[in-house]
């Protein structure tokens, strides 16, 4: 044999025991758990988080991805895409509802559902799923039944291996807006698991088998290491911006500072400032399913606020207003996707602190109305000065350092040195009347 085939032999050699020692030492190495936390309404930007989640995990080679999720639920479409995604991943997907306190409403039942395994934290609810209209109530009663049956069908479809008990209560989350604590929920078979938190769900998944893609899977997690994915800083701030609250607040301000812009106008910093504010809170609005009657009741509030400078009605459109906010508040939230209650401090605090801006722009308007002018002509009205040469009718007075022609209106003469007041002028004549001293 050669020297070059015993070299190519001896790499060859090298090659097979490199692999096989790589691949050992990989078999023997305990695969992570993926942990992500999903929170608030569903929106591209939850869609865009859990995509990059589940590509992540098959790059780790997971034992499995856990979603701790918290929602009220969101729009229909995204939802759907969000469960396809979640459908074909090829690590398994543990949908964990939590913290305690926290709810998988409406939408968020199907995303529940359409995880490998299903787990809640005590406290938790999940349901409330039956469909209302674009304000917030019922709607045609065919139009109702066609989009029950559509919803029925998807979520018996996601829960059709967990048994009849599961199944009736699925279809009744649609069709009754039924909805279950974690205790009942874990009763029924929606659910495999109630953990206190996500080291007991672990240790509780531990040898739970399930099926995955034909595939029979059983988890090992009582000993493997957990990493947490986190979102990133545009997608932190553009779910912060997505938050109800903060895209009412940037587009009341952003109003407020078009508003300072107009009363006061030259400046250009202000109004700058407010459209980019309401552009990005119309964006975070943009990212919900909004309720038309909620959101025109908000723009008839900012209206009827704008209003009362212009139009002084003593606080009673300023009133209006606030009711119309916090109506609009109440209900913009609210459609057949999304059931979301904006806080009580944003509904109350927002048109007060808008109520408050305004009218302290109305106060200053009308004490600017009441003011003495004191350029012009109309400033000499009301102003002192001091007779030059007497005033027998008429003589010569000097004010704000100019010499003016004067005529005492009180009928008897005006001595040199004597204060006078301007009562009216007429061309390049003042009348005036004598001060005390």
């Amino acid at each position: 044999m050669s020297n070059l085939g015993k070299v190519l032999r001896f790499l060859y050699l090298s090659f097979i025991v490199l692999h096989i020692f790589a691949t050992t030492v990989l078999a023997q190495t305990e695969r992570a758990v993926l942990v992500i936390d999903v929170e608030g309404p569903v929106t591209p930007i939850m869609l865009s988080f859990i995509e990059r989640a589940v590509v992540e995990a098959d790059l780790r080679n997971a034992e499995a991805l856990v979603i701790r999720l918290n929602t009220p639920g969101g729009e229909i479409e995204l939802t759907k895409q969000i469960v396809q995604t979640m459908i074909a991943s090829e690590v398994p997907i543990v949908v964990y509802v939590w913290p305690p306190g926290g709810f998988a409403a409406s939408a968020g039942t199907f995303l529940t559902l359409a995880g490998s395994v299903a787990a809640m934290a005590p406290n938790t609810s999940i349901g409330a799923a039956s469909p209302i209209n674009g304000t917030g109530g019922d709607i045609d009663e065919t139009l109702r039944a066609k989009i029950e049956n559509i919803l029925v069908a998807d979520i018996k479809g996601l829960a059709d291996r967990r048994g009849e008990p599961a199944l009736e209560w699925v279809q009744q989350a649609i069709t009754e807006a039924k909805a279950a604590n974690a205790t009942e929920a874990l009763e029924l078979g929606v659910i495999d698991f109630v953990a206190e938190d996500l080291d007991d769900l672990l240790a509780q998944m531990d040898g739970f088998t399930i099926q995955l893609h034909g595939e029979t899977v059983t988890f090992a997690t009582a000993e493997a290491p957990v990493q947490f994915l986190e979102a990133t800083a545009i997608e932190e701030l553009l779910s912060v911006i997505a938050n109800p609250s903060i895209a009412l607040l940037l587009i009341s301000i952003g109003s407020l500072a078009i508003f300072y812009e107009i009363v006061n106008p030259g400046g250009y910093m202000s109004g700058i400032v407010g459209v980019i504010l309401l552009l990005v809170g119309f964006y975070g609005i943009g990212q919900l399913p909004v309720n038309y009657a909620g959101l025109a009741l908000i723009i008839l509030a900012f209206g009827l606020f704008i209003a009362e400078l212009f139009t002084p009605t003593y606080g009673a459109l300023s009133a209006g207003g606030i009711a119309a906010f916090v109506l609009g508040g109440l209900i913009l939230f609210n459609t057949n996707e999304l059931s979301y209650q904006l806080p009580l401090s944003s509904l109350i605090g927002i048109p007060l602190f808008m109520a408050l801006i305004f009218g302290f722009g109305l106060r200053k308007v009308m004490q600017a109305h009441d003011l003495q002018a004191i350029t012009g002509a109309e400033g000499l009205i009301g102003a002192r000065g001091t007779v030059k040469v007497a005033l027998d009718p008429q003589g010569t007075i000097l004010i704000w350092g100019e010499r003016w022609h004067a005529v005492s209106t009180d009928g008897d003469p005006i001595a040199v040195g004597e204060p006078v007041k301007v009562i009216e002028r007429d061309g390049f004549l003042l009348k005036v009347s004598r001060m005390a001293h």
